[in-house]
């Protein structure tokens, strides 16, 4: 890995491993929607928030995200889209709970294909996510190649690999979980309002969040 400039690479993956499974928002989102609206749905949240931070780790690496980093403007202009983007999926959630069999009548690949959109604009729009790479990957790259995108790529694609395999899990265990309790109609709906609710909670938190 030296010669592709990354340097301490184990330290890097064990590290790398201990931050995934440590429950943070991304955590949060997946959970909600495996327990609200079954496992697929988890996995497909899973697929659009890898996608989003797939996007990240390509701006990190051209340099780009380091405009978040020093621009207030930018920063703020993205927290808050990001912001409003959670708490209207979370209001629609808790309003779609109280209609009837709307979930169920859903067509199923046009559900999933808004929860992966959702996923990747959930991931895109929180500046958080692109400052943590600008902060966490530079540690584990030789001064030499700290601007080339190689590095950056690498450490992005293992930090992602690692963190799939991990939400994925959370997906599958949340929604098998929570199986039985969705066959109930009236469950159903207030699970649909508790996870409106947690997407609220993560938009304002996001709102709260400081450069």
């Amino acid at each position: 890995m030296k010669a592709l400039g990354i340097i301490n690479y184990e330290t890097f993956l064990i590290a790398g491993i201990i931050l995934n499974i440590t429950p943070g928002a991304d955590t949060l989102y997946i959970m909600s929607r495996s327990i609200s609206q079954g496992t697929k749905a988890g996995i497909f949240s899973v697929l659009g928030i890898i996608s989003g931070a797939i996007g990240h780790i390509i701006l990190a690496s051209l340099g780009l995200s380091i405009i978040l980093a020093q621009s207030a403007l930018a920063f703020q202009t993205v927290k808050y889209l990001g912001a409003v983007y959670l708490i209207f999926m979370g209001v629609k959630s808790i309003i779609s709970s109280s209609k009837s069999g709307l979930s169920l009548n859903s067509k199923p690949p046009q559900r999933h294909r808004k929860i992966y959109i959702s996923g990747v604009f959930t991931n895109l729009l929180n500046p958080k996510v692109a400052l943590f790479f600008l902060a966490f990957l530079p540690q584990f790259i030789g001064h030499e190649h700290s601007e080339s995108p190689l590095p950056f790529l690498i450490l992005g694609l293992t930090f992602l690999t690692t963190g799939t395999i991990w939400c994925v899990i959370v997906a599958v265990f949340a929604g098998r979980l929570s199986e039985k309790f969705r066959q109930n109609p009236k469950i159903k709906t207030w699970l649909d309002r508790v996870s409106g609710t947690i997407f609220i909670a993560l938009g304002i938190k996001l709102a709260l969040t400081k450069n």
